[in-house]
């Protein structure tokens, strides 16, 4: 290995440890909420009985965790102890720790999206993120465009959330401050036009991503599906499979309801994946594993912070391990 490639190395390895320790960090209210009651639960030396188990599955269902996806961890927990005749009941914690890993990592995320790569011979590439207002779709596209430009992408983002007056001027806010170009219309404009427009500018600006904001209205089913079909159509006259890629922006804070509406949305949009925001805020981490076991959708992004820099590509074994800090 050359000295250059050696400095690569010592880099990477610096910006990975800073986002492992903002995620864990970002992690602190639900490993408290969560974990931390756990291992006060199971570390007192307690038998393994039905009261212990009934403690468990409380632990669970009060961490966001879900009842169908606390019933598949328990049911999982009280096969194995039988099975294995556990004796000590952190044996238990450390099951927990592995079913749950288990389950984040069979919707796996694409390995492009840890390094923030497109490929090459499919360009633009085509995002669109759908999302109810409020959830952080906005600050959502623009660390993403930031992601992508600091990979070396050229990046656009189309504002097609023509509904409401400020989310151009949000979404404007977000562009400059990523750096990258936008295109917008003025209020009450075609959603599907500005996204034409968008991708038509990419393709002949050369650019490597497309963003494409929408609408973040409660809509009624009918309607929503319309729009969204219609953006795609539109864009597909294009570029054939455009969008390559539809993000669904999710509140953690919300908990089980960021589970409805992920539910909801993924009744009237072909989701490819979901971008988790504010977990810095919340201890409702735990909702990650309810709609990734209960959605079979993979969690691609996640938010732990404010900052342009802070929105960090999923990956399940870092979550876990800063979930139940098992990494230095």
């Amino acid at each position: 290995m050359g000295l250059f490639d050696k400095i690569k190395q010592k880099v990477a390895s610096a910006v990975e440890a800073v986002s492992f320790t903002k995620l864990k960090e970002g992690l602190e209210k639900t490993r408290n909420a969560f974990v931390n009651r756990l291992k006060s639960v199971l570390g007192s030396g307690r038998k393994i009985d039905a009261s212990l188990m009934n403690d468990i599955e409380e632990i669970l269902l009060t961490s966001d965790i879900g009842v169908d996806t606390s019933v598949r961890i328990m049911n999982a927990v009280k096969e194995r102890a039988k099975r294995d005749g556990f004796e000590d009941s952190m044996e238990i914690y450390t099951m927990i720790k592995q079913e749950i890993l288990t389950i984040l990592t069979a919707v796996p995320t694409p390995e492009d999206d840890a390094i923030f790569a497109v490929k090459e011979d499919n360009l633009p590439h085509t995002i669109m993120v759908v999302g109810v207002n409020g959830v952080g779709k906005t600050t959502t596209i623009g660390k993403l465009a930031h992601n992508y430009r600091n990979a070396g992408k050229k990046v656009i983002i189309g504002a097609a959330d023509t509904f409401r007056a400020a989310a151009n001027e949000q979404l404007e806010i977000w562009a400059e401050r990523a750096g990258v170009d936008i295109v917008q219309q003025a209020h009450g404009a075609d959603p599907a036009a500005v996204a034409y427009d968008t991708l038509k500018a990419a393709i002949a600006r050369k650019s490597d991503v497309v963003i494409i904001d929408t609408a973040g209205r409660l809509h009624n089913k009918a309607n929503l599906m319309a729009e969204l079909e219609k953006i795609s159509r539109v864009m597909r006259k294009l570029k054939v499979d455009a969008p390559n890629e539809v993000f669904l922006t999710l509140d953690a804070t919300t908990g089980q309801n960021a589970l409805q509406q992920a539910k909801e949305f993924a009744k009237v949009s072909k989701l490819t994946g979901l971008v988790l925001t504010k977990l810095d805020g919340t201890a409702k981490g735990g909702i990650i594993i309810a709609i990734t076991n209960e959605l079979k959708l993979p969690v691609r992004y996640i938010g732990v912070g404010e900052k342009i820099d802070d929105l960090q590509p999923f990956n399940p074994v870092d979550f876990v391990e800063a979930l139940f800090e098992e990494k230095a």
